[in-house]
């Protein structure tokens, strides 16, 4: 399997993106397509030791910047390491793209590049996020700031098919985002996209609210973009938050500063379970090919992780399950 990866992509590009695509060359026995520039990509390669592994770089002068118009961008950046890549997955030459980059970029590339699934309306940016219990699927969280009834179940349709085949959950459950759990409760687009999932056969266990999302109410939580972007912000502030207020409270003084060094293996822990590094990349699902976007903030161990999720989603068949039993079912 040949993975292209924007090694240009992310804050920490190229030098982290290529330390990861290496590890994942050998941990995993992929074929990696390093898309750059050159001489930044052969500099991050300096003592990485690639000897006997399956890696290459292919050219591309431009890089897209993450202040730049989606659309735009792609159309004039043709050269760009981001939109190089993804002609590597439209020629066949690549088998999935793993990006750091600039999510709109991204999309907007996938959509000129590769399209939707026939009969996909919209594709959706799904995310894994810890929960008490493990972990859940949360889609949409960006792509589409409006969303119709038909996407939602969409939505929950696909996000079941990828928590099922590549994060491992049987029969998973899928939540409507709304803001409560009775049937009855909701926007006209939530009780409207309610009765739709109800009936479409995946494990719909019905509405649930934000703060159950970490509780891990739900295997697959379905929201439309906007929605879903402001609950997964919100969640990232408050964690964020109240792990300061924690680190704040533990060096206050010597004997918090004591006690600390007590917990503070349990408190590692608790960050390993937080740390976006561990669930690699989030699938553009609904693209007829396999479009990986890691955080823009990704190191090495993140980058390693996503091009993980694409083998897993380009060996699992996911694009064909939600071909046949979606856009065709």
């Amino acid at each position: 399997m040949r993975i292209a990866v924007d090694a240009m992509g992310g804050d920490h590009a190229p030098g982290e993106v290529v330390k990861g695509a290496v590890a994942a060359a050998r941990e995993f026995g992929l074929e990696i397509a390093l898309v750059g520039r050159p001489d930044a990509v052969e500099e991050g390669l300096r003592g990485v030791g690639r000897s006997g592994l399956a890696v290459e770089i292919v050219p591309a002068s431009e890089v897209i910047g993450f202040d730049e118009a989606p659309v735009q961008a792609v159309r004039q950046r043709k050269d760009s390491s981001l939109v190089v890549a993804l002609r590597l997955l439209k020629e066949g030459k690549a088998d999935a793209v793993v990006s750091a980059g600039h999510t709109g970029a991204l999309m907007a590339g996938g959509l000129f590049s590769v399209g939707r699934i026939k009969g996909i309306d919209r594709p959706a940016l799904s995310i894994v996020v810890p929960t008490r219990h493990g972990f859940t699927c949360l889609l949409d969280v960006g792509a589409n700031a409006d969303s119709s009834p038909e996407n939602l179940l969409q939505f929950g349709q696909m996000g079941s098919i990828y928590t099922e085949r590549v994060l491992g959950v049987n029969r998973p459950r899928v939540g409507l985002l709304s803001i409560g759990t009775e049937e009855e409760k909701g926007s006209k687009l939530t009780k409207a996209a309610y009765a739709l999932l109800k009936g479409c056969g995946v494990n719909f266990i019905g509405n649930m609210e934000a703060r159950d999302i970490l509780e891990g109410a739900a295997d697959v939580v379905v929201a439309d973009g906007f929605s879903g972007n402001v609950a997964l912000k919100a969640t990232e502030g408050a964690v964020s938050v109240l792990m300061g207020f924690i680190k704040e409270a533990l060096t206050s003084s010597l004997t918090t500063k004591l006690g600390a060094l007590l917990v503070k293996p349990a408190l590692k822990r608790v960050a390993g379970r937080l740390d976006y590094a561990e669930y690699g990349g989030s699938p553009l699902l609904g693209l007829d090919g396999a479009i990986i976007k890691c955080h823009g903030s990704s190191r090495a161990r993140a980058i390693r992780s996503g091009i993980k999720v694409a083998r897993d989603y380009v060996q699992n068949g996911c694009i064909d399950v939600i071909r046949s039993q979606v856009a065709e079912g």
